[in-house]
């Protein structure tokens, strides 16, 4: 339930905000467009984004342009699969960087404790210690009392189910990087498909209706390639962490053993 409030708000937060930042330019164009000859000299830096056409606007006014013509239909859903994959993203990360821990200071206090207090005040340790090592941990000294093969078996057992938590949401963040640039081919040949039609309708190949039909299609795969590009990276960013706190998960957990067949044989 925790998970999924945490998706929810992230997904919320990026909605709301691109939905301010897009009132924000409907208000300020107006005012924008009178004073564009005064404000020459102080704008911000400019893109070209219209390549020939002799125009320089602002970024963002380009983005929005160029979102527009190429298909509010389309573009809406890349842009949706952005957030969602973003806020995916973002609760993994965030998940993940919950679940560092400390392994050797984690297993100096287990160790200390099973001296101290024995089984009982090393899963108070476990306890009070957040991450996926700490569960392995406690989960291995529940079933102290079984030998140190029982306690192995467990701890590979609940480490398959750790890392099974740890990769939760990836399934759907690769979704969303196969379907977005898919869309994007779609509404390319959508667009395409319009293009004919209008050289139909029109009777002749005018160049001005074959490159305005061609230009708008392929903004659609424009867009689809650029979300796919900035989940993968996100995409690959999280499986290395996985992958680094798998590895801190096992060479913990060798060490654990251990240290439960020295206790055993005080």
């Amino acid at each position: 339930m925790k998970k999924l409030f945490m998706f929810l708000a992230v997904a919320g937060l990026m909605t709301f905000t691109a939905n301010i930042a897009s009132a924000q330019d409907e208000n300020e164009a107006p005012a924008a467009t009178e004073q564009v000859a005064e404000a020459e000299d102080e704008a911000e830096p400019v893109v070209d984004l219209f390549a020939g056409s002799g125009e320089e606007v602002p970024l963002h006014q380009a983005l929005k342009t160029k979102f527009i013509e190429g298909g509010a239909g389309f573009m809406s859903l890349i842009i949706i699969c952005l957030i969602l994959g973003m806020a995916l993203a973002i609760e993994r990360i965030l998940y993940l960087a919950l679940s560092k821990t400390n392994t050797t200071k984690l297993l100096d206090a287990v160790e200390k404790a099973l001296e101290e207090g024995g089984i009982e005040k090393a899963k108070e340790v476990c306890r009070n210690t957040r991450g996926p090592v700490a569960s392995i941990f406690y989960q291995g000294l529940l079933r102290a009392d079984q030998g140190v093969d029982v306690v192995e078996k467990t701890i590979v057992s609940y480490g398959g189910v750790q890392m099974s938590q740890m990769e939760n949401g990836l399934s759907w963040i690769g979704l969303f990087i196969s379907i977005a640039p898919s869309l994007g081919f779609l509404g390319t040949v959508i667009g395409m498909i319009q293009a004919f039609d209008a050289i139909q309708a029109a009777g002749d190949i005018s160049p001005n209706v074959v490159a305005g039909g061609m230009k708008v299609a392929l903004i659609t795969t424009v867009g689809g390639l650029i979300v796919a590009m900035i989940l993968q990276i996100f995409y690959n960013y999280i499986i290395a962490k996985i992958d680094a706190l798998s590895i801190d998960m096992e060479d913990s957990s060798i060490r654990f053993v251990d240290t439960m067949v020295k206790y055993n044989k005080k």
